[in-house]
């Protein structure tokens, strides 16, 4: 199985070395004020994924924050409810006939 991850790692990082080599020639990103800038398209391409997934995991961390916090307070409420006595049994305990065993006989 191992040899198998090995072979698909290997597979994925010649088609990014490929895709590199394709796509080396230079572009030209124009921003504001006329401003403009050239790089290699790969490595523009680099820079906006790592962009989108910082800007993906900043929209996350609210949602984290909050679902451990509340992961918190469930668990103190858990265990404040395994602190408290056992309520008793409605009726108690069935009382045994006098002269009757506890199995019946």
């Amino acid at each position: 199985m191992q040899a198998l991850i090995w072979i698909v790692r290997l597979l994925v990082v010649l088609f990014l070395v490929w895709f590199a080599v394709k796509n080396a020639q230079p572009v030209s990103i124009h921003g504001l004020l006329d401003q403009a800038w050239e790089a290699p398209l790969v490595f523009v391409l680099l820079i906006a994924f790592v962009v989108g997934m910082v800007i993906g995991l900043l929209a996350w961390v609210p949602t984290v924050v909050r679902q451990r916090r509340e992961i918190g307070r469930l668990r103190r409420t858990a265990a404040q409810l395994a602190a408290m006595p056992a309520p008793p049994a409605p009726g108690g305990p069935p009382a045994a006939e006098p002269g009757v065993g506890t199995h019946g006989i």
